[in-house]
């Protein structure tokens, strides 16, 4: 039993064995059929895949093809177009080059016609001078006049045949809108005078010294001299102690320096203490005090002429016209006085009040250097102003107020203007007698230096000269032509501020008797 029981069991695994394999056949085969179906569906898959792409591929060229064909087409087109306006372009210019051609060719005939024209004309011309010539030296020869003295006859000729309506005219000329233009410039200039009606009583640097009693004398000059020496070595001024009672009288060239020397002077007298170390220190101190002055006379002027934008060093040299006079007027004053008086000159004529009102403040500021440097004061302060980068018109209407100048500008003749009417003014400046006396000498001079003149008189200070002259010499046309000449000689010999008035009398008296 256990024998057939081993054997069924064999039998069964055996069966079991050969099941299991055939079972394994089986899935393998049929699980290679599945893979093969599912195989041939994927490759249709990828084969319709590739036909698509194909088809779209084949399409995409087509489309591209048809759009390079058609930007080709444009582009020939465009092409072709341009292609037509270069030629019409070049037709053009062509013709443009046919046409300045022709231009070049009929400017150069003209241009040849013009030069043998000219050549004819300039022939022509010389033959005429050249008869001209000829002509009137025939003329002159069958006249026996040159050329010169003819054309003298014929003015003299003229003038006697004319002498009344030439002498009409004259006068016609000169009183034409006279009285209305006499009338305004008398206007304006009483109005700017009577609106700056300053003191004359101007200050004057003195050169004298007060002293208390003779004794201080003796002090000042010190012993063998010394006090004395020692001021005038530190100064630069000179002392003279004569027999004049309580005066002492410095001298010196330099207006800055007396006037150091007289305030040392001054202090020593005060203090008392008269020897070689205090003179030192008391002319250390008057130099600072003048420096102060100095400084505070240029910055009170500028604040009260209101001017701004001036250069300190500029100011400085301004108040060194306090210690400069000019015929006994104090420059600086007559510089303050001259800027508000062109200032309204200014304001009534419509020019720059500002430029009229510096222009006159610094027209003598070449006087606080002018022994220091060579040259007239009016180019020596042309200079100043221009090295200070003052406004250039400025300098153009300072720079003529002595007439060594052009007036450039309406603010030149204003600024002159106002130096007459600053200087003239009654009391305003003194002269030497000497110098006085030699003017007026000089005119007269002058005067009677033409032929026909009886006899002249200067008057009004040298500011007129009336001269008589004898009728049977110089007739009406003649004193106009008398007068002309005397100013012009004047002109060209004299130096003066101003002007002189030249006036001619003729005076024809005729008597007769009845019997």
């Amino acid at each position: 039993m256990g024998l057939i029981d081993n054997a069924v069991l064999g039998i069964l695994f055996t069966i079991g064995s050969i099941g299991v394999l055939l079972g394994i056949a089986i899935g393998y085969v049929v699980r290679k059929k599945i893979a093969n179906i599912q195989a041939g569906t994927l490759e249709n898959k990828l084969a319709k895949l590739a036909d698509d792409a194909h088809a779209k591929a084949k399409e995409v060229v087509l489309s591209a093809k048809e759009e390079a064909v058609k930007i080709l087409e444009g582009t020939k087109k465009e092409e072709r177009e341009r292609e037509a306006q270069l030629i019409k372009q070049e037709g053009r210019v062509a013709n443009r080059e046919d046409f300045l051609d022709k231009k070049v060719a009929e400017y150069d005939r003209l241009e040849r016609e013009l030069a043998e024209k000219a050549e004819k004309v300039k022939i022509i011309k010389e033959e005429v001078d050249r008869a001209h010539a000829e002509q009137a030296a025939a003329l002159e020869k069958i006249s026996g006049y040159s050329k010169e003295q003819a054309k003298s006859e014929l003015f003299n000729v003229t003038e006697q045949q004319y002498k009344n309506d030439l002498l009409t005219q004259i006068r016609k000329l000169e009183n034409e809108n006279h009285d209305a233009f006499e009338k305004k410039a008398n206007d304006i200039l009483a109005t700017t005078i009577q609106r700056y009606a300053a003191s004359q009583v101007a200050e004057i640097t003195t050169t004298t010294v007060s002293i208390p009693s003779d004794e201080m004398k003796g002090k000042i000059i010190g012993r063998e001299g010394r006090n004395i020496r020692t001021l005038e070595r530190l100064t630069g001024a000179e002392i003279i102690v004569d027999d004049t009672p309580g005066t002492i009288v410095i001298s010196c060239f330099d207006p800055v320096r007396r006037e150091i020397c007289k305030i040392a002077l001054e202090k020593l007298i005060v203090d008392g203490r008269i020897q070689p170390a205090r003179i030192e220190e008391m002319v250390e101190k008057a130099k600072v005090d003048v420096v102060n002055r100095i400084k505070k006379a240029g910055e009170e002027v500028i604040y009260e002429l209101g001017i701004v934008g001036i250069d300190p060093k500029l100011v400085n040299l301004l108040g060194r016209l306090h210690y400069r006079t000019s015929y006994g007027q104090n420059v600086l004053l007559h510089s303050v006085e001259m800027a508000h008086i062109a200032a309204m000159l200014a304001e009534e004529l419509g020019a720059d009040v500002q430029v009229a009102k510096i222009g006159a403040l610094f027209h003598d500021i070449g006087k606080a250097m002018d022994h220091e440097v060579q040259g007239t004061h009016v180019e020596i302060g042309k200079k100043i102003l221009e090295k200070f980068n003052i406004d250039k018109r400025v300098v153009q209407a300072m720079q003529s107020h002595h007439e060594e100048h052009p007036y450039e500008t309406i603010e030149s003749v204003i600024v002159q203007t106002a130096d007459a009417i600053s200087g003239g003014r009654p009391g305003a400046r003194r002269g030497t007698m000497e110098t006085y006396l030699r003017r007026l000498e000089e005119l007269e001079g002058i005067a009677n230096s033409f032929e026909g003149v009886e006899k002249s008189y200067a008057i009004s200070a040298g500011r007129e000269i009336r001269v008589f002259v004898t009728p049977e010499k110089i007739d009406d046309l003649g004193a106009h032509k008398l007068a002309r000449h005397i100013a012009d000689k004047i002109e060209q010999e004299l130096k003066y501020p101003g002007e002189i008035k030249v006036n001619i009398i003729r005076e024809t008296r005729v008597i007769e008797y009845a019997r």
